[in-house]
């Protein structure tokens, strides 16, 4: 993927994720490893103002490029993250509704159904609460997402990575239809969960699916 390409495809997924309902206003923002460094978003800017010149260099140290915007302020999550996980491509952040609303009363998503699999584990977990844009939290995230590809970030939000952006996406997406369900079934006496031996199957049969 070229700079422009990239560019192109970060402004394409924050109009996607306020389009899908996954994000709201100028909250929420998504990141593509990119040279020794990434391109993330920037701050302030609501998805219909973004353009691809917009989207922000920043090297393995932290360096932004000269004459670029200002980052978004969780870059440091971003980079963390990047950092720490060679396998990861892209980081996708958003405050998704029922993601949101489990993220503020502290649930992790357990196993009722399949499909949380995509978390790469057989719950998604909450990350401990810190304040935005600080070193703190970008520690807490990582730190939960260790071997997992999604998890909540305590009275704050959703975060996902994928080896490519479209699959972060994809899996923003995902952890939050499975947010919505827990929420549903929480209104009717709660689920009935999946045991850790078929979740664990399911995440061996994940990681095999698709294409090569």
């Amino acid at each position: 993927m070229t700079e422009a390409e990239a560019r192109a495809a970060l402004v394409d997924a924050m109009r996607a994720l306020d389009a899908r309902g996954l994000n709201r206003g100028t909250s929420g923002n998504v990141s593509i490893r990119f040279g020794n460094g990434m391109l993330v978003t920037p701050s302030g800017f609501t998805p219909d103002r973004l353009t691809p010149d917009l989207m922000v260099p920043v090297s393995a140290m932290g360096e932004v490029r000269e004459g670029s915007a200002r980052p978004s302020s969780e870059w440091q999550m971003h980079m963390g993250l990047l950092r720490r996980r060679p396998d990861v491509g892209a980081v996708v952040h958003c405050h998704a509704r029922h993601a949101t609303i489990l993220a503020c009363a502290h649930r992790a998503i357990p196993p009722l159904h399949y499909m949380v699999a995509v978390s790469g584990g057989s719950s998604v977990p909450v990350a401990p609460y810190a304040t935005f844009g600080t070193e703190a939290l970008a520690d807490a995230v990582a730190d939960t997402l260790e071997g997992r590809n999604a998890c909540l970030m305590a009275n704050h939000g959703l975060i996902a990575l994928g080896r490519t952006l479209s699959q972060a996406m994809a899996i923003a997406e995902e952890i939050e239809e499975q947010a919505a369900v827990y929420c549903g079934t929480l209104a009717i006496g709660g689920p009935q969960l999946l045991d850790q031996a078929e979740m664990t199957r399911i995440v061996d049969a994940f990681s095999r699916y698709g294409q090569k």
